[in-house]
């Protein structure tokens, strides 16, 4: 699976209330657009045809939109739906003299967790050829029935910055578990990275900042 992706105005309204890390300044974002495509994406919680990837119009951030990564135990559920996972690698190619950070992500999906279980979302994310890996991971304990949303954010000073004048793929790895623990034999309990109503995103906000001139 492919998309070859611009920046387009559908998703503006996603990104009204973007980001500015300490550190930056309006000013450090680049007039020219963004590019990002897909180059592969692997994964049970992303079969193919279920992610795709848009930029918002202001270049502060990208989306990726899940449709089928649901993690389950239970009742009705395969021994391996307990852990669903998704690795997506983007090419990313900024403008000229700029380079590029993931300030934050917001996660954002719909769990059921009966009393006892627990719901675990994890994100890694790395640069092609960098030793830099960032991971987050966050918990969900049942009883628990409703939307969640998390952020994974670093500080400006210690963001992981795309080297300048090359471009580098990008590479996020997701994962959802769940954990029966101890919760009632016969139950089910799942969490997924989406919502009710199938519309939501999740969210990667960007930090720019201009490269060292080369004399």
């Amino acid at each position: 699976m492919s998309f070859g992706l611009l920046a387009g105005g559908a998703v503006a309204a996603l990104f009204a209330s973007g980001i500015s890390p300490q550190g930056a300044s309006v000013s450090d974002v680049p007039p020219e657009k963004i590019q990002v495509s897909v180059n592969t994406v692997n994964g049970s919680g992303c079969p193919k045809g279920t992610a795709a990837v848009a930029v918002s119009s202001d270049n502060t951030a990208f989306t990726v939109t899940y449709s089928d990564y649901l993690a389950q135990v239970g009742a009705g559920a395969d021994p391996t739906d307990i852990r669903k996972n998704c690795q997506l690698n983007l090419g990313v190619h900024v403008p000229q003299g700029f380079t590029y950070a993931i300030a934050s992500v917001d996660y954002r999906g719909y769990a059921h967790l009966e009393k006892g279980a627990k719901g675990t979302e994890k994100a890694s994310y790395y640069f092609q050829g960098s030793a830099d890996t960032t991971s987050r991971t966050h918990d969900f304990n049942g009883p628990y029935s409703d939307n969640w949303q998390t952020r994974d954010s670093t500080d400006y000073s210690a963001l992981v910055w795309a080297p300048c004048g090359v471009d580098r793929n990008f590479n996020i790895n997701t994962e959802l578990r769940v954990n029966a623990g101890t919760s009632t034999s016969g139950s089910t309990s799942f969490m997924a990275m989406d919502s009710t109503d199938g519309s939501s995103n999740t969210i990667y906000h960007i930090a720019w900042k201009e490269c060292p001139s080369v004399r």
